[in-house]
C-alpha cells in the first residue's frame, strides 16, 4: 500500500511539474501574459516580441504540450489563446507571489512605476467608483485587437502611439484615468507622462483587463 502510494504521489507530482516546466521561461510566460489579453497569431507575438516566428512557435509549442494554451485556425494563420481563465489567475498569482518574496521584483517595480508616480495610481476599488460616477475619462491605451477582446465598461480605445495626436478631443479640466494590461505593463505609465507634459490631470490605473475581469467575473 506504501508503495502504491508512493508511485501515486510522483506521478502527481510529476504531472504538476509539467507546468512548472512549462512556466520556467521569460518568454513563454510574455507570451502568456500577451495572450491573457486577447487570442494572437504566432507572427503577432513574434513582432510584440521581437523574435522569430520559428523561436516563438518553438516557445507555444511547449505551452501547448503543458495545455496551457489553446489554438484555433483563421484562414491560414494559427492563433493561440490561453486555454482557460485559470491560466490568467496562474499568472497574477505569479506576479503576486513573485513581488511578496523577491527583493529585486519590488526594485524593479519601484524604479519603473512608484518612482515614476507623482500621484499613487488608481486602485481597483477607486476605479469602480470613479466608472459609476462617470467623472474621469477612462482610456485603454492597449493595442486596438487587445480593445476589441474585452475592455473595461466605458473605457475608450487610445492606443498609446495615437495619444498625442488626440489630445484635442478632450476636456483639459476632466480628469484621465489610463489602463493597459496590468500593473507591470509600462503604457500606462508612459500615457501618463503625455498627458500631464500636456497639461491634463492624469492617473495609470493599477489594474488591467486581466484582474478585473476576475474581480469582477462574479459581479
Amino acid at each position: 500500500m506504501a508503495e502504491d502510494s508512493r508511485v501515486w504521489k510522483d506521478r502527481l507530482y510529476g504531472q504538476f511539474a509539467r507546468i512548472g516546466k512549462a512556466l520556467g521561461s521569460p518568454r513563454r510566460l510574455e507570451m502568456l501574459d500577451l495572450l491573457s489579453q486577447s487570442p494572437k497569431s504566432v507572427e503577432s507575438l513574434a513582432r510584440e516580441l521581437g523574435s522569430s516566428v520559428a523561436n516563438v512557435s518553438q516557445h507555444l509549442q511547449i505551452l501547448l504540450e503543458a495545455q496551457l494554451v489553446a489554438t484555433r485556425k483563421q484562414g491560414t494563420f494559427v492563433i493561440y489563446r490561453l486555454a482557460n481563465e485559470t491560466v490568467a489567475q496562474l499568472l497574477e498569482l505569479l506576479e503576486t507571489v513573485s513581488e511578496e518574496c523577491l527583493a529585486d521584483v519590488r526594485e524593479l517595480r519601484d524604479l519603473y512605476l512608484t518612482q515614476r508616480d507623482a500621484l499613487s495610481p488608481v486602485s481597483d476599488r477607486e476605479l469602480e467608483a470613479l466608472i459609476q460616477e462617470g467623472t474621469v475619462y477612462l482610456i485603454d491605451v492597449r493595442p486596438p485587437s487587445e480593445y476589441a477582446a474585452g475592455h473595461l465598461p466605458g473605457a475608450l480605445s487610445i492606443p498609446l502611439p495615437e495619444l498625442a495626436e488626440r489630445l484635442q478631443e478632450w476636456d483639459p479640466d476632466r480628469p484621465i484615468v489610463a489602463y493597459c494590461r496590468g500593473r507591470y505593463c509600462l503604457y500606462a505609465r508612459d500615457a501618463v507622462e503625455v498627458l500631464r507634459d500636456a497639461g491634463f490631470s492624469a492617473r495609470r490605473s493599477e489594474v488591467g483587463v486581466r484582474e478585473w475581469r476576475r474581480r469582477h467575473s462574479s459581479a
